[in-house]
């Protein structure tokens, strides 16, 4: 469905997790790359999965499914905030008409939760307008710099750190 801007309206996917997790990474609607190949982060140029490499083994370079278990089997979740928008293209300047993910249900399968990752400024402000509330109290809630490839200004080292930091409570 397209209105006059040529926004589409666009559906997120369901979350990575398993009931054991206690990392959540959350964006904040997939591109239209990863919408095509029906997989998180699928831009060849997004910086999720070398991060992913980095920290926890699970790379680019292996099988989605096969990432995808590494993420779990290390107690990682992935999900967006929101669960369906109007966008064009893909950038996140460009999402409207939110409607959020939800939470309340997701954080009481998940009741391990204590360290929220928001994967840019976008994922952050959503976050905190619709799904914050629904957290559990104890868990931290940390903006990460943007794996997009639309934000280029950081260097892929520095974002390593920022997320290395961000995801075992470390200083940075």
């Amino acid at each position: 469905m397209s209105g006059k801007d040529d926004a589409m309206i666009v559906q997120g996917f369901d979350p990575i997790a398993a009931p054991e997790a206690r990392l959540l990474i959350l964006g904040s609607m997939p591109g239209v790359a990863s919408l095509e190949a029906g997989q998180y982060y699928a831009h060849g140029r997004n910086a999720f999965w070398p991060i992913m490499e980095q920290l926890f083994g699970a790379g680019p370079e292996k099988p989605y499914p096969e990432r995808q278990a590494i993420l779990m089997e290390s107690g990682v979740a992935v999900w967006d905030v929101l669960q369906f928008c109007r966008r064009k293209g893909s950038l996140d300047a460009n999402i409207k008409a939110e409607v959020p993910n939800d939470f309340a249900s997701f954080f009481a399968a998940q009741p391990g939760i204590d360290r929220i990752l928001l994967n840019g400024g976008k994922a952050a402000k959503s976050f905190g307008k619709y799904a914050a509330m629904h957290a559990p109290p104890s868990a931290n809630q940390i903006a990460v710099p943007s794996t997009s490839p639309a934000y280029a200004s950081m260097s892929f080292a520095r974002k390593c750190e920022l997320w290395r930091a961000a995801a075992f409570g470390l200083a940075s």
